[in-house]
């Protein structure tokens, strides 16, 4: 598919058809993730796969929506903090690693069909608890998978006038 296409039909899906996602499937979205380029090549990004149904139900705790959990897989997406890299100022890029790796596993399931949907409002502690992350992994997002049961509305998009700038902040295109 033609990369720009493939951005276009991806969107957040929050309802999913009573449908397993096939093995290989999964596997393409983790693999995807797996070739996210990192930091320094630290790779420090740590994926969950719950599929079982009584962990899913321990997860209204931590993101207490119930179309999160008509998914018939989440994706729990983590950074292991003891691994990833850190700029000279300190800041550490292992949130970014996490992220693009997730904006992998989306692209890559939109290609295949399937729906998802980032989830970053949820409640840390509970979430370190029920997936039994040691101190060092922190849980970045989470996304639902699955096939989408209707076609989401899709919001509008700033026009590309609106965030790009030239040279400076508020700088323009030469003309």
């Amino acid at each position: 598919m033609e990369f720009l296409k493939l951005v276009e039909k991806r969107h957040s899906v929050r309802s999913f058809l009573d449908k397993p996602v096939e093995d290989e499937k999964i596997m393409k979205v983790l693999e995807a993730a797996r070739l996210a380029p990192s930091a320094c090549n630290n790779q420090p990004v740590v994926l969950i796969v719950i599929q079982d149904e009584l962990t899913k139900k321990r997860l209204i705790s931590v993101y207490n929506r119930p179309w999160f959990l008509t998914a018939p897989v989440i994706i729990a997406a983590c950074c292991d903090h003891s691994n990833s890299w850190h700029r000279a100022d300190g800041k550490d890029f292992g949130d970014i690693d996490v992220a693009i790796a997730v904006d992998h596993i989306t692209l890559s399931a939109a290609d295949l069909d399937l729906g998802t949907c980032w989830i970053g409002a949820f409640k840390q502690p509970e979430a370190k608890s029920i997936l039994k992350l040691p101190d060092n992994i922190e849980p970045v997002a989470f996304t639902p998978l699955g096939y989408p049961s209707t076609d989401a509305i899709i919001k509008n998009r700033k026009n590309i006038e609106d965030f790009i700038h030239w040279n400076y902040f508020g700088g323009k295109k030469q003309q």
